[in-house]
Formats: C-alpha cells, sequence, structure tokens
C-alpha cells in the first residue's frame, strides 16, 4: 500500500483528491497525512474518512507516506524543494504559477527523488498536449494563426491557467518556436495589422464556477481548426494525480510528466 501525503489538503483539488481516496478511485493507495497553512480552519480537523487530521506540520507527518501530492501555493511548493529532497520521498507537483526560481529548486530536487510536474493531471489535457504539439508541426509555415482561449472560476489566481501555458509550449514545439519570445498575452487598444507569424495569443476568461475550459484555435484564410478540452468535475484531475503517485512509487529519480504516466 503506497502511503499518500496531501499538501493543500483544505483546497478545492485537496479536498475532491482526500474525497477520491476515500472512494478507492486508484487501488492501493491510503492517506497518510494531510497539510495546509497554520492559518486554515481545516487544523485539528479530520481529512475525510481515514482518521488523519489536518495539520500545518509538514515535517512531522512527513515521514509517514511515501508519496506527497502537493496542491498548494507556488511559494510554498518551491520553498519545501530542498528538504522534500532530502526526506528522499516522491512528489506529485500539481501547483501552479512557479516562476523561474521555483522550477530551478525543483529540478534541482529531481536529481535526489522522483518527481512528476504537469500543470493538468487528466488523461483529456495530456492527450491534447500530444495533439497540439502533432499540429503545431503539420501547419507550421501554412499561414494559421494560435490562439488560445481558457476559462475558469472566478477565484482561480494565475492567469493564464497553468494548463493554457502547457497548451501553448505543446504548440510551441511544433513550430519550434520560443513561447516566451512569440506569447502575446490580451489584447486592448489599436493593435498591430502585421501580426507576427509565430505569434500565439492567450486570453483569459474568470467567471462563475467553471472547473476549466480550454480552446485552442488555429485560424488561417477560409477555415479555422479548434481543439478543446472541457473539465465538468475536478475529479479527473484528482484521480490523474492519484495515478501519478501510484506510477511513481519506487522509480528513480527525475523529472516526470503526465505524459510518463500515462503514455501518452
Amino acid at each position: 500500500m503506497t502511503k499518500i501525503i496531501i499538501i493543500g489538503a483544505a483546497g478545492r483539488m485537496g479536498q475532491t483528491l482526500i474525497r477520491c481516496l476515500d472512494a478507492g478511485a486508484v487501488p492501493g493507495l491510503e492517506l497518510a497525512g494531510a497539510v495546509e497553512l497554520w492559518d486554515s480552519p481545516m487544523l485539528g480537523k479530520p481529512a475525510g474518512n481515514s482518521g488523519v487530521m489536518v495539520t500545518s506540520d509538514l515535517a512531522a507527518v512527513a515521514p509517514k507516506g511515501d508519496v506527497l501530492i502537493d496542491f498548494s501555493g507556488h511559494q510554498g511548493t518551491a520553498g519545501n524543494a530542498p528538504r522534500i529532497a532530502a526526506w528522499g520521498k516522491g512528489w506529485v507537483i500539481g501547483t501552479t504559477g512557479i516562476g523561474p526560481e521555483g522550477r530551478a529548486a525543483i529540478e534541482a530536487a529531481s536529481k535526489k527523488i522522483p518527481i512528476v510536474w504537469a500543470p493538468n493531471m487528466s488523461l483529456g489535457v495530456n492527450l491534447l498536449f500530444a495533439l497540439l504539439e502533432q499540429a503545431g508541426r503539420a501547419l507550421k509555415g501554412k499561414g494559421y494563426d494560435v490562439e488560445i482561449i481558457e476559462r475558469h472560476h472566478r477565484r482561480k489566481k494565475d492567469a493564464p491557467s497553468g494548463t493554457a501555458l502547457g497548451l501553448g509550449q505543446a504548440v510551441a514545439r511544433g513550430l519550434e518556436v520560443d513561447l516566451d519570445a512569440v506569447a502575446v498575452h490580451g489584447r486592448h487598444g489599436v493593435v498591430k495589422e502585421d501580426r507576427s507569424a509565430a505569434e500565439i495569443g492567450f486570453h483569459a476568461v474568470r467567471g462563475g464556477d467553471i472547473v476549466g475550459d480550454h480552446t485552442v484555435m488555429f485560424a488561417a484564410d477560409g477555415e479555422v481548426i479548434e481543439l478543446s478540452h472541457r473539465a465538468t468535475s475536478r475529479d479527473t484531475f484528482a484521480v490523474g494525480a492519484l495515478r501519478a503517485a501510484a506510477w511513481l512509487s519506487g522509480r528513480a529519480p527525475g523529472l516526470y510528466s503526465m505524459r510518463d504516466v500515462l503514455g501518452v
């Protein structure tokens, strides 16, 4: 039985992970620890039906687990990297909004421990990553403009979403361009008429309780191709993260993606 520690246990994804563990969504896993910030109203309360209590002391519960699943904030994730590496635990990271310094800390940790880091844990989105890379390669130089539209609930903190950026990276790999150099985030005012052929546009919509909608549009003179994914429940992300944890247990150190986990 693989023992799981959830970091960010009181958040939307943390609560979904706990519920899916209780339901046995992925066999062979059990909750061994649940961690939240020091000021969370969930501290000292049970995490689901496991008998595990929510705590703010990650160091105290880490020895009880085999794999940590992290859906906390970007600062906490990056800051925890050195000690998680020192503990020798597997680490599944679903946190988004991590900057260059955080990325460097995670990459350094992956020299010592196995890590699955993905902007989205669902099978459908990771299949979409693969399809978009192929589409970018096939449409390169053929006059198609690329726009990415993402929609999320009103409480989402980062924009564009980590998934949208992952979709952009997939297209950019196919087009053989550097996403940072060609990305345009939203538009207002008077825009250039001579749009760059390599430009990839991002547009973030926030409202209501939308779980996550992503559409990548390839638009040319005379036709539009759209590839989309719509999440109707957070369960799809939670089950993906649990599958990643089961797959990661016992792996060699390294930085893995959900495409490694799912074989897509």
